[in-house]
C-alpha cells in the first residue's frame, strides 16, 4: 500500500508545527542577507494552509496539493510564495488521478515540484538558493529508489542530501535575490531557503516513516 491523502495530510500539519517552531530561526538566517522575514513567511503560509484544511479538505491528492499551492501563493510574502506555491502546484499536476502514491509515485512528484522551482526562480546550482539543497535531494532520492527500500529510506536519502546541500551554501557567494545585492558579505552565511526546503524533506521523511 502506498502513501494515501491522510499521510499528505500528516506532513502538511507536520510542516506547520516545524515552521511554527523555526520561525525565529528561519528569521534570523534571513536578516543576515535578507528582508528578515522567511520564517514569518514560512509560518504565516502554512498555519493559513491548516487553517484552510479546516472543515474544507479536498477530495483527492491533486486537488490538496493544489489547495496548498493557492494558499501558500497567497498569504506568503517574497520570493518563498512564488517558489513554494509552484513547487506543490507542479507536485499536485504530477498527483492528477491517483489515489495512493508508492515510492517512484514520491520521487515523481519531487521532481516535478523541484524542477517547478528551478524554472520559475531561474536559478542553478551554486547561486546561493534553495535549489542548493533541493537539487541534491532530488538527486539522492533516484538514486534510492533504484535500490530496495520503502518511501522513508529515499527520503532519508533525499533529506541527508538536503542538509548537505544546505550546509554547503555558507561558503557561497549569492548570486540571485535579495542576497545578491550584497556580494561578497553574502559569503558565510547560511541560506534561509536551502533551509527551509531541508526541513520540508527532513518533515516528509519523519512523518512517513511509519507509514
Amino acid at each position: 500500500m502506498g502513501l494515501r491523502k491522510e499521510e499528505l495530510l500528516k506532513w502538511l500539519d507536520a510542516l506547520q508545527q516545524v515552521y511554527a517552531e523555526n520561525r525565529q530561526p528561519l528569521t534570523d538566517l534571513d536578516a543576515a542577507i535578507g528582508d528578515a522575514d522567511h520564517g514569518i513567511n514560512m509560518d504565516r503560509g502554512f498555519t493559513a494552509v491548516k487553517t484552510e484544511l479546516v472543515g474544507n479538505v479536498p477530495a483527492d491528492i491533486h486537488g490538496l496539493l493544489q489547495m496548498v499551492a493557492t494558499v501558500l501563493i497567497r498569504t506568503v510574502g517574497g520570493a518563498a510564495g512564488p517558489l513554494y506555491g509552484t513547487f506543490f502546484l507542479r507536485a499536485s499536476a504530477a498527483c492528477t488521478g491517483k489515489t495512493e502514491l508508492h515510492p517512484e509515485d514520491v520521487v515523481t512528484l519531487f521532481q516535478a515540484g523541484i524542477e517547478g522551482v528551478r524554472q520559475r526562480g531561474k536559478a542553478e546550482p551554486g547561486d546561493k538558493t534553495m535549489l542548493d539543497a533541493l537539487l541534491p535531494a532530488l538527486t539522492a532520492m533516484r538514486e534510492a529508489l533504484s535500490q530496495p527500500g520503502d518511501v522513508a529510506a529515499i527520503l532519508d536519502a533525499g533529506a541527508a542530501a538536503a542538509e548537505a546541500g544546505m550546509l554547503a551554501t555558507i561558503p557561497m557567494q549569492a548570486r540571485k535575490g535579495r542576497a545578491s545585492y550584497l556580494g561578497a558579505r553574502s559569503i558565510g552565511h547560511q541560506d534561509p531557503g536551502a533551509t527551509s526546503s531541508y526541513l520540508l524533506l527532513k518533515t516528509a521523511a519523519s512523518v512517513w516513516r511509519n507509514s
